[in-house]
């Protein structure tokens, strides 16, 4: 697919909050012109953390799926479910370049969509974030894989999910553009203070490094902005 950056410059209708699903509009009206000539459809929904990826990915569901419909018309597979592990000492201790290049096992990610694409199905063991050593050298994986089946539409969201190793396999890559007032809001509301202080020391300058260097917002089809009113 031919890259064609848009951006949903204003959010906000007559004064009112946008809603999850107004930010949303560019990327399904998008889809739905797409899906008018190929199916299936291989979208990277990226963004920095604490952006609202997954809130844009509920959205594109409820606007997709048909009512009563017995297949899906819309996969989601989560990103952080890839983080590639380790202790918080392990990462300081990597250059922001690294960082950003390991944090998520993108390998994983392609072999997933690789066999959704060839063979329709594919399954993974997601990192395991309540393992009481999830933040130790040895990686905990659950147990029991997931299994996803391919849909007409099938959103990788998450950061790093349009990281350019992934482009051959990926149709449409798309940016959450979020006000680092409203991200950090957002994390505080979800994590906590301590996660705060503990993620900017230990990751901002990975998300700067690939936003700024790996995936600048030129390289995306479409950059979805999103001002101060946005909320999830």
């Amino acid at each position: 697919m031919a890259s064609e950056t848009g951006r949903q410059e204003r959010n906000d209708l007559d004064g009112e909050r946008a809603s999850p699903a107004q930010i949303a509009g560019p990327l399904i009206d998008r889809l739905r012109q797409v899906l008018a000539a190929q199916s299936p459809v291989l979208v990277a929904i990226d963004g920095r953390s604490g952006s609202g990826k997954s809130t844009l990915s509920k959205a594109v569901v409820e606007a997709l799926d048909v009512s009563g419909s017995v297949d899906p018309m819309v996969t989601v597979i989560e990103g952080d479910q890839f983080y590639a592990g380790g202790s918080a000492q392990t990462w300081d201790s990597r250059p922001v370049a690294e960082r950003a290049d390991r944090v998520i096992d993108w390998r994983r990610q392609h072999r997933l969509l690789s066999q959704l694409r060839s063979k329709g199905v594919a399954s993974w063991r997601p990192f395991d974030w309540d393992a009481d050593d999830w933040d130790s050298d040895d990686v905990p994986l659950r147990t029991e894989p997931i299994r996803s089946v391919i849909a007409p539409v099938v959103v990788l969201e998450g950061a790093y999910s349009a990281r350019p190793e992934l482009h051959g396999l990926l149709d449409l890559r798309v940016l959450l553009e979020v006000p680092a007032g409203v991200r950090r809001r957002q994390l505080l509301e979800r994590e906590g203070e301590a996660y705060r202080s503990d993620w900017e020391a230990r990751w901002s300058g990975a998300e700067n490094h690939y936003f700024g260097s790996v995936m600048p917002p030129a390289r995306f089809d479409l950059i979805l902005g999103v001002d101060d009113s946005f909320v999830t």
